[in-house]
């Protein structure tokens, strides 16, 4: 279960309400009952982004080597987009 604050207390007493909460991971932020925001330490956003990134090129590997995708030039590209 993810961490939550309400936005109001995040207002009231400012992020040292999540600093010690940080440390178990990222903090939702709630507003309207609705989650709004997620609140997390940089680097742990930059692992994240990397690791999607990673994630996101072995996909891409694993769709062109099953024939899912072709190499084609930029020209070629829009020149398919033209017809």
């Amino acid at each position: 279960m993810p961490v939550t604050f309400p936005a109001q207390e995040v207002k009231r007493r400012g992020m040292s309400v999540m600093n010690e909460s940080l440390a178990n991971g990222p903090v939702w932020v709630i507003s309207n009952n609705t989650p709004k925001y997620v609140v997390m330490f940089a680097d742990e956003f930059k692992r994240m982004r990397h690791e999607a990134f990673v994630s996101e090129c072995l996909q891409s590997d694993a769709e062109y080597r099953a024939g899912l995708a072709k190499r084609v030039t930029v020209e070629e590209l829009m020149k398919e987009f033209d017809e």
